[in-house]
């Protein structure tokens, strides 16, 4: 991770042939394309990888959520249950579409707790967003048989684990719907892309027509197509695809040197008695793409993390302290923050996110740290990672 280390080629062919023979929007234009359909393309690779019937490519991983969310008739009033650690597209998507994030603690796998999950549940719940952080999953089997018992959608948000699994299932296919994002950083990236993958003929329906401005897509006529539904614009072009479709191929095979890299690096870890390792709930699914290690106390973790980086240790990430993916440093978010009044804000019993009791969360995140595995990682740059200090003394 991410894919960008390994674009070459392939890349540039399949953007080649959009541009040489092909037409950038992703549909109609049947005339003029010369039956060039990169997303359609990399839909059908990703129903195949994933397992799913249905898959949708829009413009971002965000967009997928919100696309997702929608699809999934969630909606005004509604409550959905995060993680406090994600990143902060998960909340934004939900308040967008004026739904209301209830956050439930992460637990040592860094994914939702399912003892967490089920304190939260209200009448007014009516999914649970599970976010695969950092390659790996939460504990699925849990989870899964919470949203049985409270006939709960599960949305599984894979946009840092495409490539992993659980018990055998891809990341993204065990919930009603699963999004992936592919930015310019993600395990595979299309510059910017996401997805959104189900077996739910239903939601897939929604999707597709949500993201298009509620466009039926029937015929090949787009003047004339039916709008069952109201939508917005969340369409990826077909260049963004035609990038994806080369990147997919590659993605077992950047999965399996993510793997490698990572046990190398775990077993140089290892050896330091301070040091224990984040939970896999499947270890033969881990995606590979971070490894978490954790330390005694909080002070003991900001002081290695800053031993890291005065090594010159690159895509060390300790994120409780990062603005990007922990509650307790979202202001925006505790106070909902817009530019305008929020959906959210018509609700007369909002929580109080500036009140949130986040230590059990705490008590995990404030001892992580997480390291980045990389694709292209030569001999030195992997002994480098290794050093926690010059006298490779214990950290």
């Amino acid at each position: 991770m991410p894919g960008f280390e390994w674009m070459g080629a392939e890349e540039k062919a399949e953007i080649n042939q959009v541009l040489d023979q092909g037409f950038i929007f992703r549909y109609n234009f049947d005339g003029v394309r010369n039956n060039v359909w990169k997303a359609r393309e990399m839909e059908a690779m990703l129903c195949e990888r994933m397992q799913t019937q249905y898959a949708h490519l829009v413009s971002s991983g965000t967009a997928a959520l919100s696309v997702a969310y929608h699809a999934m008739g969630v909606g005004a009033g509604d409550e959905v249950i995060v993680p406090t650690f994600t990143f902060v597209a998960s909340v934004e998507a939900l308040v967008a579409a004026g739904a209301i994030p209830v956050f439930a603690d992460v637990d040592d796998t860094l994914g939702l707790n399912p003892a967490s999950v089920e304190s939260n549940i209200t009448p007014r719940t009516k999914a649970i967003n599970v976010v695969q952080m950092c390659g790996s999953m939460a504990d699925m089997d849990a989870i899964m048989a919470i949203a049985k018992k409270h006939n709960l959608l599960v949305i599984e948000d894979a946009c840092q684990a495409i490539g992993g699994s659980y018990k055998g299932k891809p990341l993204g296919s065990i919930g009603d719907a699963g999004c992936f994002s592919f930015d310019s950083v993600k395990t595979i990236t299309c510059g910017e892309g996401g997805g959104i993958i189900t077996n739910n003929e239903t939601i897939y329906r929604n999707a597709h027509m949500y993201s298009d401005h509620g466009h039926d897509h029937i015929g090949n006529d787009r003047g004339a197509e039916g709008h069952p539904i109201m939508g917005l614009n969340y369409r990826i072009s077909d260049l963004n695809a035609a990038m994806g479709v080369a990147q997919l191929r590659k993605l077992d095979d950047m999965v399996a040197v993510q793997r490698k890299n990572k046990a190398k690096l775990k077993s140089a870890l290892s050896q330091f008695s301070e040091i224990s390792f984040r939970r896999l709930s499947d270890p033969e699914g881990d995606q590979g793409s971070f490894l978490t290690f954790m330390l005694p106390t909080e002070a003991r973790t900001v002081e290695i993390n800053q031993k890291l980086k005065d090594a010159g240790v690159d895509g060390c990430f300790y994120w409780y302290a990062n603005n990007w993916h922990y509650i307790k440093n979202w202001p925006q978010i505790q106070n909902m923050v817009g530019s305008a009044k929020l959906p959210i804000h018509l609700n007369d019993d909002l929580p109080d996110y500036t009140q949130l009791d986040t230590s059990a969360s705490d008590a995990v995140m404030s001892r992580s740290i997480s390291m980045l595995i990389k694709l292209n990682w030569t001999d030195a740059e992997d002994r480098k990672s290794t050093r926690l200090n010059s006298s490779h003394e214990s950290p």
